[in-house]
């Protein structure tokens, strides 16, 4: 009994932290059922390509969804018009003929295809229109129509599903990665101002930047959606382009941290310093995850008040340290990596100081919505 209490729990947790994907699989499934039936009822001649373009276009967010289609369309309109007219025009009676009119479609469409990667389906349909009547004995004209027509009813049924059966935002998933993006901050600044006292491995060093900045990467993608989202006037969520160049910064600072821990400071500087960076560590990590959260609850930002208070100490120990001249015995490179951590470390109060008006900015246009919408039930 206890067992199976643990197994429901736990699958109770994978499926919560699966909504998102759950969704997009319950919204294929649906987009391709209701894509074959549209097929059928239309009586296309290939049902398959309307199920597979339905597929295709339902994607995780909705703008996702919109880019999607729209290529495909596009793709798909360019490649049956181009290749239509290929086949309509150009004698290709004998298998030599059929090959040398094949190069011809697929050629330019292929090299447009690489030029604009968003038509790639291009030289897919030529392809299609041009060897389906050679299959099913239809005109190369009624081939580019049917063509046109099973990507349509696909496209539209893949785009109608994805708004209306449980709708993902992309803006929810763009602060669902930056609140995880803020989370790889904050461990990795921990590391980093570690390092200060016993160095840091290039390999580990790499390992921590390449990590942030590949969910940097996935968040500047997911951006891209909701923005599309936003000229769509399907959201009225805020700009997600402050919060994306204010993570990009943070990131920046880390990257000149990063460079100033590979070598421990002096041991006349660690006994002083490192009391004052391991406070840092801990409130300034404990506010990027503080402020990942408030993102993602949309409330207001946590207060600054620990982080400022460990970087005023920090700039009291270094006067102290400079009055006494501990500072001008240092190497040259010792001396750069001590001014650069010093140089990134006010960057990093800055952009924090950003960071607190991106997450207010998004609590102040979740609680406009609301009062919006109590101001429309009244």
């Amino acid at each position: 009994m206890i067992g199976i209490t643990k197994f429901l729990g736990r699958l109770r947790n994978w499926l919560t932290l699966r909504q998102v994907q759950l969704g997009l699989s319950l919204r294929v499934t649906v987009a391709a059922l209701l894509a074959l039936v549209f097929a059928q009822l239309s009586n296309l001649a290939l049902p398959l390509w309307a199920v597979l373009t339905a597929v295709i276009v339902t994607q995780m967010s909705v703008g996702r969804s919109i880019k999607a289609t729209a290529d495909y369309l596009a793709g798909t309109l360019g490649g049956a018009l181009y290749g239509g007219a290929i086949a309509v025009f150009v004698p290709h009676d004998s298998e030599l003929a059929l090959l040398l009119v094949l190069v011809v479609a697929v050629a330019p469409l292929a090299l447009v295809a690489a030029i604009n990667p968003s038509l790639s389906v291009a030289p897919i349909t030529a392809l299609i229109v041009l060897l389906v009547p050679t299959m099913t004995h239809a005109s190369p004209l009624s081939s580019a129509i049917d063509r046109v027509f099973e990507v349509a009813i696909g496209a539209i049924t893949g785009l109608a599903v994805s708004f209306f059966l449980l709708p993902s935002n992309a803006h929810n998933l763009a602060i669902d990665a930056a609140a995880r993006t803020l989370e790889q901050i904050a461990h990795a600044l921990g590391e980093l101002l570690e390092g200060f006292a016993q160095g840091l491995d290039i390999n580990a060093l790499h390992r921590i930047q390449d990590g942030i900045g590949q969910a940097l990467t996935h968040l500047n993608a997911v951006g891209v959606e909701a923005e599309r989202e936003r000229s769509a006037h399907l959201t009225a969520e805020p700009d997600t382009g402050p919060l994306l160049r204010t993570l990009l910064r943070l990131r920046h600072d880390l990257v000149m941290i990063g460079r100033a821990c590979v070598v421990p400071l002096p041991d006349a500087l660690q006994a002083r310093l490192r009391p004052v960076l391991v406070t840092i560590a801990v409130s300034a990590a404990a506010y990027l995850r503080a402020s990942g959260a408030a993102l993602m609850a949309r409330r207001a930002p946590p207060s600054p008040k620990a982080m400022d208070e460990a970087l005023d100490a920090y700039a009291t120990e270094i006067a102290a340290l400079r009055h006494q001249g501990l500072t001008r015995t240092l190497p040259g490179e010792a001396a750069e990596r001590f001014f650069a951590l010093g140089f990134a470390l006010e960057q990093l109060r800055q952009n924090f100081k950003d960071l607190e008006r991106c997450v207010a900015e998004w609590a102040l246009s979740t609680r406009a919505g609301r009062a919006v919408s109590v101001r429309a039930r009244d």
